[in-house]
C-alpha cells in the first residue's frame, strides 16, 4: 500500500507507559514494512508534559511510499524461511509476549504473505531469473504459471500416449492376437496405467510438486536410494522411447514415403530384413544427430511445434474413424492377391493373374515370371503355383462384411511362416526351402502373446507428461489428477474401439501384413483412413518426429535434475549446462544411449526395453502411494481422495506381472540395474533427508521388531555383545581414545547394537551447543573408525550421575545394551581429583547391579587400528573364574575381523594345590571342543607360597597413599581439631611407644576421618587405649598393623601378575577376569592399586567382567 499513518498529538502532553516511563514519539522503521508500503508512527515535534495525556489520534496520510516495496527476493527453498525477517524491528505491544521468538518463529501474517508470493518455477527457470537479476531495473517480472488442465495436462498426455505403436503396429497386433486377446492386452496395459495414475494423483496432490515430475515424486516419497534408482530407470526409459520414435520415423519414411531412398537394397528376398535394419541404422543415426542439434540450438522451437505435432495426431485419429464409417457405405478398393491361401507381395506385378488374353493370345503375366523359370507357357513353374489358383480378396471389406467373426481368434506364427488365410482352399506341393525365395508375405519375427504385450505397452506410456509440467500449471493439485485420468480414459477408449473396428473392417491376412507388402507397400491403417492414406502417413511421420524431439528434450532435463540432487556422485558432471541452464552434457549422454537403441534397429526389439523401464517406474509410484497410505504418515494428506492402498498394491502387482510377461530376462536386467544403482547410492551417495516413506516403513518395522523383542530375553544362542561405549573427550570436545572405537568395530564387525555415549558436566541450557559439537565429533570419529551405531551425549550436573543415566536408559525396549566398554583411567594416580577413579569404580558397581557385562581396555592407545593386520601371534585368555563365558566368546568375535584373523587363541586357567591339573586340562579341552572353539589349553599351577616382603611393601605403600588421600580431603579445621585431641590424650603413652619403635625413616599413618574419630574416642575409654593410638606425626607403622585382607589381595595380584607376565608378555592381547570392587566403599582406592599391580608389565589388556548370565552354550 502507498499510504502512511502519522500520529498527531491532541494536546501538548507527554504520554506515560503503564510502567510509568516517560516516552517520546515512536517512529517506526520504514524498512520494517514488507507489504509494499510504510506505516510510519510519528509524533511531529511535540513534547507534552501532562502525564494524563490522551492517546494521540492517527491521521491517515496518503503519502506515496518513498522507501520502495521492501520485499526481498526469496532465494530459500523453504517457504517459512525467516532470514529476511531478522532485520525487521518489532515495536508493537500486542505480541510483546512473543517478541523474543520472532527471529525463529515468524508471525502468521508474514508466513501467509510468503505463501501467497511463492511461485512454482519450472526447471531451468531459476537460472534465467538469476541471469535477469544482473539487468537491474530492467528485470522483467516472472510470469506466474497460467496453464490449465486441458492445455497443461490433458493434451500433453494425449500426445505422449498416442503415437508410433498405434499407427505402425496396432493393426498387426490385432491380426496376430485376434480381437479378444488384443482387447486383453489393451485392458491389461490400460488398467496398469490407470491404477498408476490414481497413485500418482494422490502423490502429486500431497503438497506442492516442483518441476521434476515423477522423479521428484518418487524420490521424495521413497527416499534418495529408490528415487535415484527409479529416476535413472525412468530416464533410460525416456531415452529409449526417443530411439523408438526415431526408428518409427525412419520406418515410415523408408517404407511408406520414399522407399527408393534406401541405401541398402536386398538383391535376394531373404536379405530384405537385414537391408531394412541397416537402412534404419544409417538413417536413424542421421535423424538422431539432426534432432539433437535442434534440441541443442533451441528448445523453445520444439515446444512451439508441440501443438502442430499434436494436431497431426488428432487429425490422423479422426481420419481413421472417418474411414471406418465410410467402409459401411463404400469400402475402399484395395485388393489383396492370394495364391491358394497364401498372401502375395504386390510389389513386382500389376495384375493378380497367371495369364491373360491379349488380342486372342494367351500370354503370361509378371506374376508368372516370379514363380516360373521363364515367360513361356510351357516353362517349369513352382509346384504350389501350378496346383493353386490366384484369387483377389478385398483387403478392407467393411464393417458390415462380417469379417469380425474371423478375426476373433489369434494366429501366432514362427519366424519365416507364411501369412495364410485358413478359410481358402490350398493344394499341396509346397517346399518350405524354396518358399522363402518366392514373393510371399512372411512373418519377420516369431509371435506370441507375451511378446505382443511388450511391444504394445509403450503405446500407453506417457501418463507422466502432466506431472512433468507441474511447474507450468496454474493449479497442479487440481489439474494433474483430472487431466491425467481423462487422458488415460480417452486413449483407452480410442485403443479399445480401434481394436474392435480394425478387426471388424480389415481382412486377417492384411492385418498380419506388418509392412503392407500385399497392398503395394501402403500403410495398412492408411488405406483404411479417409480421405487419403497420406493423411495417416504424413500425420504419423510428424507425430513420431515430435515425440522423438520431446523425448530428447525431456530426458536430459530429468538427468540434470538427478545430477543436481547430488545423490549419484559420478553423475554430477551432467548437472552442468549452458549459461541459460540447458543441459548440454546430459544431452550428449542421452544421444549416446539413444544411439544404442538405434543400432538395435528393430522397433519390435526396442519397445520391450523401454517397457521394462517404464513399468519399473510405475511400479515404484504405486509402491510409494501404498507405503504412505498404510503407514498413515501424518504428512500424507492428498487432496485427491479417490485412492486406496489396495488399488496401489494391485497396480504394483500388475506392473511386476507385466514386466515378466513381456520379457522375463529384460525384467531381470532392469531390476539388476535398478538394484545396482540403489546399492551404489546407499554406499557412496550423498546423504539426503527428504522425509520419505521408506524411512517411515523402517520406523514401523523397527517399532514392530522392538515390541517383539521385549516379549522375552534373548536365548543364550542369540546373545551377542550389544555395546555401550563410554568415551572421554578432551577440552576441545575431541575424542581422547579413538582406538576404543576401533576395538568396538573389530569386536562387532558391524553386527548388533552399538551406542557410543559421553557425559558433559553442566546444565542442558548452557551446554547445548557443546553437546552438539561433541556429538558431531564423535560421529566423525565413528565414521573414520567405521563404527556403525548411535551416538548419545548426555548433559548432567556431574559426570558420575551422567554415566549412571546412560547405563540405565541407553537403548530402547529390547534393543538395549548388555555390555559396557570403557577405557582404563591411566592418569588416576596423577590426578588431583579423586572423582576420576571414583567414577570408574561406581561405573563398575552399576554395571554389576544392572547385570551387564563390562569390558575395560587398558593401554587402549596401543590397540591396533582397523588398517593394521596383526601377524602370527596369540590372544591369551586367563580364565580365573567363570562368570558366563564371555571370556571365551570375545576372542572368537575378534578373530572374525581381519585385524585379528591370523592370531591364535590360547586359554590359561589356574589350578590350586588340591586340583588335578591334568584332569582340568582334559576337561577344558573337551569343553572347548563342544563349544566349537579352536584354542590351545594350558593349566597354570599356583602354589600357596608365603607372602613375600615385596607384597608387604606394596601393601604398605598402597595404604599409606590411601591414608594420605583421605587426610587431604579433610578440612583444615578438622585436621587441627584432630591433632589437638590426639596430643591431649596420648602424652603419657607417646614416649613409651616412641622408644619401642624400630629405628628408621619417619612414616605418617593418617587414617583419620570423622567416623574414625568417634571410634577412637570410644576406644580410648578402655584400659588399653594408650597402646592402640599412635602419634599422628611420629609413628612408624609395621607390617603387622597392615589390614590382612589387603595383604591377601595384594598377594593374589602379585602372584597372578607374575604368572601372566611370564606366559603372555608377548601376546597381542590378554583377556583377564576383572575382580569386583570391594563391598565396603572405604577400600575403593586400594582396589585401583590391586588392578594396577595385576596388570603391570602387560601391553594390551582387556579386563572382562560378566553380566551374571551364560553367553555361550555347547548346544546347537
Amino acid at each position: 500500500m502507498g499510504e502512511r499513518f502519522v500520529v498527531v498529538p491532541v494536546d501538548g502532553r507527554v504520554g506515560v507507559t503503564e510502567e510509568g516511563e516517560h516516552t517520546n514519539a515512536v517512529v517506526a522503521d520504514p524498512a520494517a514494512d514488507t507489504s509494499g508500503g510504510t506505516v510510519g508512527l510519528r509524533v511531529a515535534g511535540y513534547e507534552p508534559e501532562d502525564p494524563d495525556a490522551v492517546v494521540p489520534i492517527l491521521e491517515y496520510d496518503r503519502e506515496p511510499n518513498k522507501f520502495g516495496d521492501g520485499v526481498p527476493k526469496e532465494n530459500s527453498p523453504f517457504i517459512n524461511n525467516t532470514d529476511n525477517d531478522k532485520g525487521n524491528s518489532y515495536d508493537g505491544t500486542n505480541m510483546a509476549l512473543f517478541e523474543e521468538e520472532m527471529d525463529s518463529n515468524p508471525m502468521v501474517s508474514s508466513l501467509l504473505n510468503k505463501l501467497a508470493n511463492y511461485t512454482n518455477l519450472t526447471q531451468g527457470a531459476q537460472e534465467h531469473e538469476e541471469a535477469d537479476d544482473d539487468e537491474g531495473p530492467k528485470k522483467k517480472a516472472v510470469k506466474s504459471p497460467q496453464m490449465g488442465t486441458f492445455m497443461g495436462v490433458y493434451l500433453p498426455c494425449l500426445q505422449n500416449i498416442l503415437g508410433v505403436i498405434l499407427f505402425l503396429r496396432l493393426t498387426w497386433i490385432v491380426g496376430t492376437a485376434g480381437i479378444l486377446e488384443s482387447l486383453a492386452i489393451v485392458c491389461l496395459c490400460c488398467s496398469c496405467t490407470m491404477l498408476t495414475a490414481i497413485s500418482m494423483s494422490a502423490i502429486a496432490t500431497n503438497g506442492v510438486v516442483p518441476a521434476g515430475g515423477s522423479y521428484y515424486m518418487i524420490s521424495r516419497s521413497l527416499g534418495p536410494e529408490f528415487g535415484g534408482a527409479v529416476g535413472l530407470c525412468f530416464y533410460l526409459g525416456t531415452t529409449f522411447a526417443g530411439s523408438m520414435y526415431i526408428l518409427g520415423t525412419i520406418e515410415i519414411l523408408l517404407t511408406y514415403i520414399v522407399p527408393k531412398a534406401a541405401i541398402f537394397v536386398a538383391e535376394k528376398k531373404e536379405d530384405e530384413v537385414a537391408a531394412l535394419l541397416n537402412n534404419m541404422r544409417v538413417y536413424g543415426t542421421c535423424c538422431l544427430t539432426l534432432m539433437s542439434l535442434v534440441v541443442f540450438v533451441g528448445v523453445k522451437y520444439v515446444n512451439k511445434l508441440a501443438l502442430v505435432f499434436l494436431a497431426c495426431v488428432i487429425l490422423s485419429i479422426l481420419a481413421i474413424y472417418a474411414g471406418v464409417i465410410k467402409t459401411i457405405f463404400e469400402p475402399p478398393d484395395f485388393p489383396v492377391c492370394m495364391l491358394g491361401n497364401r498372401t502375395l507381395q504386390n510389389h513386382n506385378f500389376d495384375r493378380c493373374l497367371k495369364t491373360e488374353v491379349i488380342d486372342n493370345v494367351t500370354v503370361t503375366t509378371k506374376l508368372w515370371k516370379l514363380f516360373c523359370d521363364g515367360p513361356e507357357l510351357n516353362a517349369t513353374c513352382n509346384d504350389y503355383f501350378n496346383n493353386n489358383n490366384v484369387t483377389i480378396m478385398q483387403g478392407i471389406p467393411g464393417l458390415t462384411s462380417g469379417v469380425i467373426s474371423e478375426n476373433m481368434w489369434s494366429e501366432y506364427g514362427r519366424l519365416g511362416d507364411l501369412v495364410e488365410d485358413k478359410k481358402l482352399v490350398s493344394q499341396g506341393g509346397s517346399d518350405p526351402a524354396q518358399d522363402i525365395y518366392l514373393p510371399y508375405v512372411v512373418n519377420d519375427i516369431t509371435t506370441f502373446f507375451t511378446l505382443l504385450v511388450g511391444i504394445y505397452f509403450p503405446s500407453v506410456t506417457g501418463i507422466m507428461a502432466g506431472s512433468n509440467r507441474s511447474g507450468d500449471l496454474r493449479d497442479a493439485q487440481k489439474s494433474i489428477p483430472i487431466g491425467t485420468i481423462l487422458a488415460i480414459t480417452t486413449t483407452s477408449i480410442i485403443y479399445v474401439t480401434c481394436v474392435v473396428l480394425f478387426g471388424g473392417c480389415i481382412e486377417g491376412v492384411l492385418l498380419r501384413d506388418k509392412f503392407g507388402d500385399s497392398v503395394k507397400g501402403n500403410l495398412v491403417i492408411g488405406i483404411l483412413s479417409w480421405p487419403s492414406p497420406w493423411v495417416i502417413v504424413i500425420g504419423s511421420f510428424f507425430s513420431c518426429c515430435g515425440a522423438g524431439l520431446q523425448s530428447l528434450t525431456g530426458a536430459p532435463r530429468l538427468l540434470q535434475a538427478i545430477a543436481r540432487d547430488g545423490i549419484v556422485p559420478f553423475l554430477q558432471v551432467f548437472g552442468h549446462g549452458k549459461a541459460n541452464g540447458e543441459p548440454t552434457w546430459a544431452l550428449l549422454l542421452t544421444g549416446g544411449i539413444c544411439e544404442i537403441g538405434i543400432l538395435i534397429a528393430s522397433l519390435d526389439a526396442v519397445a520391450p526395453i523401454l517397457s521394462m523401464f517404464f513399468l519399473m517406474c510405475y511400479l515404484f509410484v504405486n509402491l510409494a502411494c501404498a507405503v504412505q497410505t498404510l503407514l498413515r504418515t501424518p504428512n500424507w494428506r492428498p487432496r485427491f481422495k479417490y485412492y486406496h492402498w489396495a488399488l496401489s498394491f494391485l497396480g504394483m502387482s500388475l506392473c511386476l506381472a507385466l514386466m515378466f510377461i513381456s520379457s522375463w530376462y529384460y525384467a531381470i536386467v532392469a531390476m539388476v540395474i535398478a538394484g545396482c544403482i540403489y546399492k551404489y547410492i546407499e554406499y557412496r551417495g550423498a546423504e539426503k533427508e527428504w522425509g520419505d516413506g521408506i524411512r517411515g516403513l523402517s520406523l514401523n518395522a523397527a517399532r514392530y521388531a522392538l515390541i517383539r523383542l521385549e516379549e522375552a530375553p534373548p536365548h543364550t544362542k542369540n546373545w551377542r555383545p550389544q555395546l555401550l561405549v563410554l568415551l572421554d573427550l578432551d577440552s576441545d570436545q575431541a575424542v581422547k581414545h579413538p582406538r576404543l572405537l576401533s576395538l568396538t568395530t573389530q569386536l562387532k564387525a558391524g553386527k548388533g547394537l552399538t551406542i557410543v555415549g559421553n557425559v558433559l558436566e553442566g546444565t542442558y541450557l548452557t551446554k547445548e551447543a557443546e553437546a552438539k559439537v561433541a556429538e558431531q565429533n564423535i560421529k566423525s570419529s565413528m565414521s573414520a573408525e567405521r563404527t556403525k551405531g548411535f551416538c548419545h551425549v548426555v548433559i548432567s550436573s556431574n559426570i558420575r550421575d551422567g554415566f549412571s543415566h546412560l547405563i540405565q536408559s541407553a537403548g530402547l525396549g529390547g534393543m538395549k545394551h548388555n555390555t559396557v566398554l570403557m577405557a582404563w583411567p591411566d592418569t588416576w594416580r596423577q590426578s588431583n581429583d579423586p572423582q576420576s577413579w571414583k567414577n570408574f569404580i561406581e561405573t563398575v558397581r552399576e554395571t554389576t547391579a544392572a547385570h551387564q557385562a563390562l569390558l575395560v581396555a587398558k593401554n587402549v592407545d596401543n590397540f591396533p587400528t582397523n588398517h593394521d593386520r596383526l601377524r602370527e601371534g596369540t590372544i591369551d585368555v586367563w580364565w580365573v573364574v567363570h562368570d558366563g563365558g564371555l571370556l571365551m566368546l570375545l576372542p572368537f568375535l575378534l578373530r572374525q575381523h581381519k585385524v585379528w584373523r591370523k592370531c591364535k587363541m590360547r586359554i590359561f586357567t589356574v589350578a590350586q594345590m588340591d586340583d588335578n591339573s591334568i584332569q582340568m586340562k582334559k576337561d577344558l579341552q573337551m569343553f572347548l571342543y563342544h563349544l566349537r572353539l579352536d584354542a590351545e589349553v594350558e593349566v597354570v599351577e599356583m602354589h600357596d607360597n608365603d607372602i613375600s616382603a615385596f607384597t608387604y611393601e606394596k601393601t604398605l605403600v598402597m595404604e599409606q597413599r590411601s591414608q594420605m588421600l583421605k587426610q587431604m580431603q579433610l578440612s583444615k579445621t578438622e585436621r587441627e581439631r584432630e591433632a589437638q585431641l590426639i596430643h591431649d590424650r596420648n602424652t603419657a603413652s607417646h614416649a613409651m611407644i616412641n622408644d619401642k619403635a624400630d629405628p628408621g625413616p619417619e612414616r605418617v599413618h593418617m587414617t583419620w576421618t570423622k567416623d574414625k574419630l568417634f571410634t577412637e574416642r570410644n576406644r580410648n575409654r578402655e584400659c588399653n587405649a594408650n597402646v592402640a593410638v599412635r602419634d599422628l606425626f611420629n609413628m612408624k607403622p609395621e607390617w603387622e598393623s597392615l589390614n590382612q585382607s589387603n595383604v591377601r589381595r595384594m598377594h593374589t595380584a602379585v602372584k597372578l601378575n607374575e604368572v601372566v607376565v611370564n606366559k603372555s608378555q608377548g601376546a597381542h592381547l590378554v583377556l583377564l577376569n576383572m575382580p569386583g570392587p570391594p563391598k565396603n566403599r572405604g577400600g575403593d582406592e586400594n582396589y585401583m592399586e590391586f588392578l594396577e599391580v595385576l596388570l603391570e608389565g602387560l601391553n594390551r589388556v582387556l579386563l572382562v567382567r560378566g553380566g551374571g548370565r551364560e553367553v555361550i552354550t555347547i548346544y546347537s
